[in-house]
């Protein structure tokens, strides 16, 4: 489970202070995939990065059960100056999963070809994301986080294979993804969410949250 408990989290922009979240309570069991509904800067981002350990509430707790991944499109744990067969193999290690299997698994669902050995400092923003995507999968966790969908990749064999493991994984793990787009979260989500100034709003169904999103939105 993923457990938020009281958590604050506050920016100050230099004019004023946004509030991500103001003292949100909530949890998701392992087996209720969770979808997040957010405008367009009240935080999706800076959510996601508190339920991965990437950045600390100012207030509460934060609490895992589970193998939580890093966020989809993350790449702070990859040297740009290596090639990305040599990030996995690195990142295999730090997980203590077999670095062979881990530099197999992403090369063949990159694509990327001669790219796999060149620095990811020459790949394109695609490529760095597709690269993302695959090591995410490849390390197997309990729970992935998702920060607006699938990777932004114009590769037609890319999209068609990480979609179909995606919805594979459904059926044994768990996915919380956060999107301004509703029609994103119904690929994957059983139970959902808006975030809206600072208030985390639980639903049972994705259409009783986008009720409510769109009163928020376009009202």
């Amino acid at each position: 489970m993923l457990e938020f408990d009281n958590v604050s989290k506050s920016f100050w922009t230099g004019t004023r202070r946004k509030v991500i979240l103001d003292q949100a309570s909530f949890r998701v069991d392992l087996g209720n995939s969770l979808g997040i509904l957010a405008p367009n800067g009240t935080g999706k981002t800076t959510l996601i990065n508190m339920m991965a350990g990437l950045e600390k509430p100012d207030e509460g707790e934060i609490r895992r059960g589970c193998r939580v991944s890093f966020p989809l499109g993350f790449m702070g744990g990859v040297e740009k100056r290596v090639s990305a067969m040599e990030n996995c193999r690195y990142i295999a290690k730090i997980y203590g999963i077999d670095p062979d299997y881990v530099e197999s698994y992403c090369r063949w669902l990159c694509n990327l070809g001669e790219y796999f050995e060149q620095p990811l400092g020459t790949y394109s923003s695609g490529m760095r994301a597709r690269l993302s995507f695959a090591l995410m999968l490849a390390l197997d966790f309990d729970m992935y986080l998702i920060d607006e969908g699938m990777p932004g990749s114009t590769d037609v064999d890319f999209n068609k294979k990480a979609g179909a493991i995606l919805q594979e994984r459904l059926a044994t793990t768990t996915i919380i993804i956060v999107s301004h787009q509703p029609a994103i979260l119904e690929q994957f989500a059983r139970s959902a969410a808006v975030l809206m100034d600072g208030r985390l709003h639980m639903f049972e169904t994705l259409e009783e949250a986008k009720q409510l999103y769109d009163y928020e939105t376009q009202g």
